[in-house]
């Protein structure tokens, strides 16, 4: 019988998040709300507050494709739900939700409008409430597409860390041969089965070494089995069904204040992508570097990214004209 690190992790991430007073919840909701009885069904698991009617603005947490969303937040939860109604999902195919049966694979876009859905089904928020996001890699993919399709109006202020919103089949192939040349997908490598390939990724992904990975061999090896072959091949073609960096996506202006954050040594989506990215979407970008940090700086540079993202959504939703009076 192997020993795993996962409910080490388990236990931890929900430590940190009862501690914040968040509850885990489910919520059923129809693939398509003009079906009848019967209708075909996801169900998104996520945490928040018990509260039936919030009494502070909303904010959803948007996690990648790493290990549990629970995991990716642990550090936020606490210093964030004092000044927000903290909402963190599990996207569709990871934790607890699961898209609608027979359905295609889930693109940014499709995941965007589950959690759209999941904001006007959460207990005593108002139709009209404007709900700050905040997503890291994969999820930054899909808080730009919820910032998009619902607009100003819906979704307020935008925080998007370390999402290479010009990510081209190039760039992913880029990242494979950084990585050594050994994998022959991203999938391999970003959903690992072995030590090794953990290690190789927690070094692609952190600028400072991980008391993880000095953990032994057979504890990594059992863990990351566990971790990563939950839904394993519903997570690969999520990965095929990302439609940025194809023809169908365009990474336009938003009309949101948005701040963008990256690590300095990230090795997945480097720097000089931030760059870019910042200039495609429009004059009202902030952009923040986090120096001595890789691609999670959540994890890596917590108490700055809590600080540097709380000043930015206090300022967003600060009244017009009050520092004059």
């Amino acid at each position: 019988m192997g020993f795993s690190f996962l409910p080490v992790m388990e236990y931890l991430s929900r430590r940190a998040f009862h501690a914040a007073g968040l509850c885990p919840h489910t919520v059923t909701l129809p693939c398509d709300p003009g079906e009848g009885s019967g209708a075909r069904t996801l169900t998104i698991h996520y945490w928040a507050s018990p509260g039936e009617q919030p009494r502070l603005p909303p904010l959803l947490l948007i996690h990648g494709f790493g290990p549990m969303a629970t995991w990716q937040w642990r550090r936020q939860v606490g210093p964030f739900s004092r000044r927000f109604h903290v909402v963190v999902p599990d996207l569709l195919c990871f934790g607890g939700s699961s898209p609608c049966p027979s359905s295609p694979p889930s693109s940014e876009s499709a995941q965007a409008a589950a959690l759209a859905a999941l904001l006007d089904a959460l207990p005593g928020l108002p139709a009209t409430a404007r709900v700050a996001v905040a997503g890291t890699s994969y999820g930054g993919f899909v808080a730009y597409s919820l910032a998009r399709a619902a607009g100003p109006g819906r979704v307020g202020p935008v925080v998007i860390s370390n999402s290479d919103l010009l990510k081209t089949v190039e760039d992913d192939r880029a990242f494979l041969r950084r990585a050594g040349g050994e994998w022959e997908s991203a999938a391999d490598l970003l959903m690992p089965l072995d030590a090794r390939t953990a290690r190789r990724l927690m070094e692609l992904s952190f600028y400072r070494r991980q008391v993880t990975a000095m953990l032994p061999d057979f504890v990594i090896g059992e863990t990351v089995q566990k971790l990563f072959s939950d839904k394993r091949e519903e997570k690969i073609e999520l990965m095929k069904a990302i439609t940025v960096g194809t023809d169908e996506f365009q990474l336009t202006p938003l009309e949101q204040d948005v701040l963008l954050i990256w690590g300095d040594h990230d090795q997945i989506f480097p720097l000089e992508k931030a760059f870019a990215v910042k200039r495609c979407l429009g004059d009202n970008v902030r952009l923040e570097i986090f120096k001595e940090t890789g691609h999670v700086p959540q994890m890596e540079d917590p108490n700055r990214f809590n600080e540097v993202v709380l000043d930015f959504l206090l300022a967003s939703y600060k009244p017009p004209n009050q520092d004059d009076q």
